[in-house]
């Protein structure tokens, strides 16, 4: 094991390893025994500084981190309240087990180990020992309790990020969902179109050959075979309850924009203009009902963060792309808002479902805008 890991482990593992108890506690009462000869003491004084010294230090490797820490500030407080000292090896094993009852959450229990040092310093004049005690022990604590609320800090931030990413997920998910649904319709109608104009043409067109309507009967049944396949693929999408079937229409595109804007007018009063730039064309169901919800979208979430605002709607019309920019003269996003929303992660769908962009952003002059340019393809 590493250097690196080795102080890791002793600082933030469950129990500090023997294997660095030892030299602690064997340094501790070494140390003890040599002041208590050298000052004369009798051998029963000798052995009761000696266990007391080893209590300084060998509960870290057994106990875990809140009775340690009680078991070493217990025998290190009364080695210095009643025997005036406290060993060096003593004194690193306070310090050690302060910090990791900070660093597992004790935080009231670790400040609470360390303020009897802070008393004895006060109460009396002390030495070295004990003034060290006090200062670093308040600290050693403190900085435990610093790494712990870190910890929990990145851990929260972690599940936050985590939860925030399932909900942008979950919501794309659900758009393509209900892109899909949509792009069915549009789909579905122009394959039934295809079957029955095929139908059409061999039940009505004198003097076919054979082989012509064989081949016009073909296409019927692969146009009905596609469309139902699709309807199976595609279908477990839809939302088919029974009180929904009697609102379902036509899929919406460009025609009722202005609709769309009288709406908006009526319901927030701000003012709402559609500029038509270009030569219109007809463009294909699915770009067009892109751009529709694409403009509806936009429009919600100008009233919902700058309602009252004006809002433009401006379609251009090139020979390659349709290019779109709903812009309003609100506040703009706040700075603290987040750079992007479900509104806008379903705006971002819609776009690359029909193999187009989208970008969004704040204007030079405040506002939001957002611009999408979608392929011109011919309706077919």
């Amino acid at each position: 094991m590493s250097e690196e890991g080795w102080a890791r482990r002793l600082a933030d593992g469950p129990h500090v390893p023997v294997a660095a108890v030892v030299p602690l506690g064997a340094g501790a009462v070494g140390e003890s025994v040599a002041r208590a000869v050298t000052g004369g003491a009798d051998p029963q004084l000798v052995l009761v500084l000696g266990l007391l010294a080893l209590a300084t230090t060998a509960p870290s490797a057994f106990l875990r981190a809140a009775p340690a820490a009680v078991a070493v500030s217990a025998a290190g407080v009364l080695s210095l309240g009643l025997f005036h000292g406290l060993t060096a090896a003593g004194l690193g094993a306070q310090l050690l087990v302060l910090y990791r009852l900070g660093r597992v959450g004790g935080q009231v229990l670790a400040t609470c180990l360390a303020a009897p040092y802070l008393v004895l310093a006060l109460v009396r004049d002390a030495d070295t020992v004990t003034v060290l005690a006090a200062s670093l022990g308040l600290a050693a604590a403190w900085v435990g309790i610093a790494r712990w609320a870190r910890g929990e800090a990145l851990v929260h931030r972690a599940a936050r990020q985590a939860v925030a990413g399932r909900l942008l997920e979950h919501t794309a998910r659900g758009e393509r969902a209900r892109i899909a649904r949509e792009l069915h319709d549009v789909v579905a109608h122009h394959i039934s179109m295809i079957a029955v104009q095929a139908e059409t043409a061999r039940l009505t067109t004198p003097g076919m050959p054979a082989a012509g309507a064989q081949r016009l009967s073909e296409i019927g049944d692969t146009a009905r075979a596609g469309l139902t396949e699709m309807r199976r693929l595609l279908g477990v999408l839809r939302e088919d309850a029974p009180e929904e079937v009697a609102d379902r229409r036509p899929q919406p595109g460009l025609q009722q924009l202005n609709e769309l804007l009288d709406d908006v007018r009526d319901t927030s009063g701000a003012g709402a203009r559609l500029i038509v730039s270009g030569t219109p064309a007809a463009l294909d169901p699915g770009v067009e009902l892109a751009a529709y919800r694409i403009v509806q979208e936009a429009l919600t979430n100008a009233r919902r963060h700058a309602p009252g605002a004006a809002v433009d709607v401006e379609l251009h019309y090139t020979e390659e792309a349709l290019r779109l920019r709903i812009r309003d003269n609100g506040p703009g996003p706040r700075a603290a808002a987040p750079s992007g929303g479900h509104g806008l992660t379903g705006m971002r769908e819609r776009a690359a479902a029909v193999g187009g962009r989208l970008h969004t952003g704040t204007t030079a002059v405040g506002g939001f805008l957002v611009e999408a340019s979608l392929p011109a393809g011919a309706a077919g």
